[in-house]
């Protein structure tokens, strides 16, 4: 199959669930519907279930009570047809029969007077075998039945033909409607007559009436001859046939009864009991019954009962509903469950992917802000960079020009110490020339070892200027403290002879080092010697200290003068630059001197009062041992001047 088909169908099978993604509302729109139907299937299957239980039950209580009807119909029929037989062989009945004597036949009135009322039979009477009533238990009613002819009656044929019958008809004189049984009677000659008597089922009926169902009886012609509801009696079950029904009449067995259906009509439903719809006389509307037909035992009767259904179908009804309730509605509450949860779920990804959404958005926000920041950051280093850059090389030009003003301070000091050794080695020159005529070798070496001598000292003079006079000195370095102060010494020393400066010095000893630089501390020493050398100025007694001292791991160098000391207003501003109490000074010098120090990573402090004079004192790093030493001297000054 094409993989885009494929495609195509689990992006239609996914859609459903896409739809209900992210929409809480119509998730429960959906279970509501769902949950509508369920119960409502719940409800009619529990309904229908309980009906079904409902007419099972009422169907065995109704079955049971209509035989229990039916048998005591029987009793009540049996208990008749016994008195038929027992008479047609009593000794009075064939003697009367045999005679038709009147004081006889009236014997018998009375006879059959006293066991009608005895066996509640409605009327018992004697028939010849012509069919004329002879003797009659009603002989004292208006309607007695002595002297009338039954000979067309059924029963009196049908007794005659097969020596019993049993009739239901409406009576002839009386107009009430009940069951005459008949036996036949013979004697020596043959038949001699026919002793009926008819059943009333007024009893029967009234304890019917007393019974929550309706009870009623049919024929062989389905004719209702026995009903609770004397209104419905004379009439079918089922609509007959119309020439079955002149029949009827001809016969005169229920008279002129019109025979219409009584109103029972079945409910035609698929898989239901016997459910039929009476409307009884009186009632607005029909109601519901369940119908069970039982056969009348040794008749060809069948015995109707309704059952009312309405309360207990509906009460069972109710009672499967709540069942079916009980039933689904854990299942519906846990649904409802996973539904709640599902939706709190998808509620909370939503809410973390709304989340995320937003984390994202504030972080490229940021991101955003912090490339623009990052990027003028990056300018304002570049520009702090270049301002640095500028920085040190204005310091670096400062020190420079600081170093050039010390210079030109000095030379003429320098120039007097470069003058007397080139007068000197003139001297020993012309001396030389002098002993090389005498032939005093011996002292021309003395003054060419001396000539070399000044010549070296010369040298030296002058390397120091170029040193101190160069650019860049170098990184930091370990570095003796004693060459820097004598190198210091050497540029100072013709202006401390000339002021006449007592000049007192502490030299370390060669050992001790520092981190710096050789000629960068000398230029701190000389800036330093040559302020104090200008503040005694004038004064009688200048002195000038030089003096050292370790602490911890640190060495302190001290230049202590006798002079005025600093003002308070300039030792505030001490280290600002163009701060200076000389006329026509720059003020650069102490600011120079603090970053050469700061530098090396020491301090410089400073101590002053018109008393005791001012002390600066330079604090740098010691170094201990020759391997500090070389790692030091290794590093490269990356430091601001």
């Amino acid at each position: 199959m094409d993989s885009s088909l494929v495609t195509s169908f689990r992006q239609a099978a996914r859609r459903p669930l896409g739809l209900l993604r992210g929409r809480p509302g119509f998730v429960w729109v959906v279970y509501a519907v769902a949950a509508a139907l369920l119960l409502a299937a719940a409800l009619s299957v529990g309904g229908e279930r309980g009906r079904a239980r409902a007419y099972a039950a009422l169907g065995d209580r109704a079955r049971h009570t209509a035989v229990i009807n039916a048998a005591l119909l029987r009793t009540v029929l049996e208990k008749q047809r016994s008195l038929p037989f027992v008479l047609t062989q009593d000794a009075e009945v064939q003697a009367a029969l045999a005679d038709e004597n009147p004081a006889r036949l009236q014997a018998l009135n009375v006879k059959f007077e006293t066991l009608a009322e005895g066996t509640r039979a409605s009327v018992i009477y004697l028939l010849n075998r012509s069919g004329l009533t002879l003797a009659a238990s009603n002989w004292r009613t208006p309607i007695s039945f002595v002297g009338n002819d039954y000979s067309f009656r059924p029963y009196f044929l049908d007794a005659l033909g097969r020596g019993a019958a049993e009739y239901y008809a409406l009576g002839t004189a009386s107009r009430v409607p009940g069951l005459y049984i008949t036996r036949r009677i013979e004697g020596p000659g043959g038949v001699t007559g026919v002793v009926v008597v008819k059943v009333q089922f007024d009893q029967v009926e009234e304890d019917w009436r007393n019974a929550p169902e309706i009870s009623y009886v049919s024929d062989a012609h389905d004719v209702v001859v026995v009903s609770r509801v004397p209104e419905w009696r004379f009439r079918t079950i089922a609509t007959i046939a119309e020439s079955d029904k002149q029949a009827l009449r001809k016969s005169l067995q229920f008279g002129d009864a019109p025979l219409t259906p009584v109103p029972v009509t079945p409910v035609v439903a698929a898989g239901t009991p016997d459910i039929v719809t009476a409307l009884l006389p009186g009632a607005a509307a029909p109601s519901r019954f369940l119908r069970t037909r039982v056969p009348v035992p040794s008749t060809q009767w069948t015995l109707h009962l309704l059952a009312a259904v309405d309360r207990e179908a509906k009460a069972a009804a109710y009672e499967g509903r709540l069942t079916a309730t009980a039933l689904v509605a854990p299942l519906l509450a846990a649904a409802g469950w996973l539904v709640h949860r599902h939706n709190r779920n998808q509620r909370r990804a939503a809410e973390s992917e709304a989340a995320r959404a937003e984390l994202e958005r504030r972080v490229r926000d940021r991101t955003r802000e912090l490339s623009t920041a990052n990027e003028r950051l990056q300018s304002e280093v570049l520009q702090r960079q270049e301002a640095v850059t500028r920085l040190q090389e204005m310091r670096e030009e400062l020190a420079q020009a600081n170093r050039l003003a010390i210079l030109g301070q000095v030379s003429a000091g320098i120039a007097h110490d470069i003058n007397q050794p080139t007068a000197a080695i003139r001297s020993y020159a012309d001396n030389a020339q002098v002993l090389l005529q005498r032939n005093r070798n011996e002292a021309v070496r003395e003054n060419l070892a001396a000539i070399a001598s000044l010549t070296q000292r010369i040298s030296t003079i002058m390397e120091d200027l170029r040193a101190f006079a160069r650019r860049r000195t170098g990184g930091l370095e370990a570095t003796a403290v004693t060459q820097s102060i004598e190198g210091a010494l050497l540029l100072l020393h013709n202006r401390l002879r000339q002021q006449g400066v007592e000049m007192v010095c502490n030299m370390p000893p060669q050992e001790v080092k520092v981190v710096g630089n050789r000629i960068r501390l000398e230029q701190v020493l000389v800036n330093l010697m040559q302020n104090a050398i200008e503040a005694m100025e004038g004064r009688p007694g200048s002195r000038l200290e030089l003096d050292w001292r370790t602490q911890e791991n640190e060495v302190l160098l001290s230049v202590r003068d006798n002079g005025p000391g600093i003002p308070d207003e300039v030792m505030q501003r001490l280290f600002t630059p163009f701060t200076t109490t000389k006329q026509g000074g720059l003020g650069l010098g102490h600011v120079i001197c603090n970053d050469i120090v700061t530098a090396f990573g020491g301090s410089l402090d400073v101590e002053s009062s018109p008393e005791r004079g001012t002390c600066f004192t330079i604090h740098l790093k010691r170094i201990e041992d020759a391997e500090s030493a070389r790692e030091q001297s290794g590093r490269t000054d990356h430091e601001p001047e």
